[in-house]
């Protein structure tokens, strides 16, 4: 059986962070592994609290995994602070440093949530950007991540093709901006291996309950990419599987509700 493992903060309402990732780890049919960041408390109306693990806490569970049930592929979502980054390193460096290669690794850089929460500080930023973007194979920011990154307004396509790029060039990884924000929901994907750009054509679904998106999107592509698929097959069935998720029409909260993980299976 194929295996992934999720690097993210929990969600305690389940409709994001590790929750969310496992969810859609089991959807295709994957053993899933998790190694949580952060405690959150949130619903779907929002991001209440949250509350970084130790370092410490964070290390040993990225090294008790890898050093048993070595995952296929390895998603990453929210890391929270400076410290927590650098243990996920740590731990990466000494796995390579024993002659191991590091699966296919997808970050989603979780910078601000859906309800408008800063969930990086600045510090934390520049680590995430400088120090784990480089260990990464492929990042996915959405479009106001993109332009935070990018450092200028994403306002057409040429733009995008341009952000993508140059992001790419400076992180050394592939990069996928995600379009949902913008007036359309086509995603864009720069192959840093092949130098080409991949376009995603998406409908606009309307549908309010889009918690989670950011996570079951990456970690659909980590799933894709565990099965052997290629980089622009993973993300081509995984826009396929977030698209009928959210299309499902799930309405679950008061505010901003969680996709249906398992729709395939009703």
């Amino acid at each position: 059986m194929n295996t992934v493992l999720t690097v993210a903060g929990s969600d305690c309402s389940g409709g994001a962070g590790i929750q969310a990732d496992l969810k859609t780890i089991g959807a295709f049919g994957l053993y899933g592994m998790s190694v949580i960041t952060a405690v959150t408390v949130q619903n779907t109306l929002g991001v209440r609290r949250v509350e970084p693990l130790e370092p410490g806490l964070v290390e040993e569970q990225m090294q008790a995994v890898l050093e048993d049930i070595l995952p296929d592929a390895i998603k990453i979502g929210m890391v929270v602070s400076k410290e927590n980054i650098r243990a996920l390193i740590r731990v990466m460096k000494e796995h390579c440093a024993k002659g191991n290669a590091l699966p296919f690794t997808v970050l989603d850089p979780v910078l601000v949530s859906t309800s408008g929460r800063v969930l990086l500080v600045p510090e934390a930023e520049r680590a995430l950007k400088d120090e784990l973007f480089p260990m990464v194979d492929l990042i996915t920011p959405n479009l106001p991540e993109s332009e935070q990154l990018w450092g200028s307004p994403i306002v057409n396509n040429s733009d995008r093709e341009r952000a993508a790029e140059e992001l790419s060039g400076r992180y050394g990884c592939s990069v996928l901006i995600k379009g949902g924000h913008g007036s359309g929901a086509d995603d864009l994907l720069f192959h840093a291996g092949t130098g080409a750009h991949s376009w995603y054509a998406g409908a606009h679904i309307e549908n309010s309950n889009t918690h989670g998106t950011g996570c079951t999107l990456s970690s659909a592509i980590a799933c894709g990419m565990a099965q052997g698929k290629t980089l622009e097959e993973a993300v081509s069935d995984a826009k396929i599987y977030i698209t009928g998720a959210i299309g499902a029409g799930l309405d679950l909260g008061k505010g901003n509700g969680p996709l249906d993980h398992f729709y395939q299976r009703h």
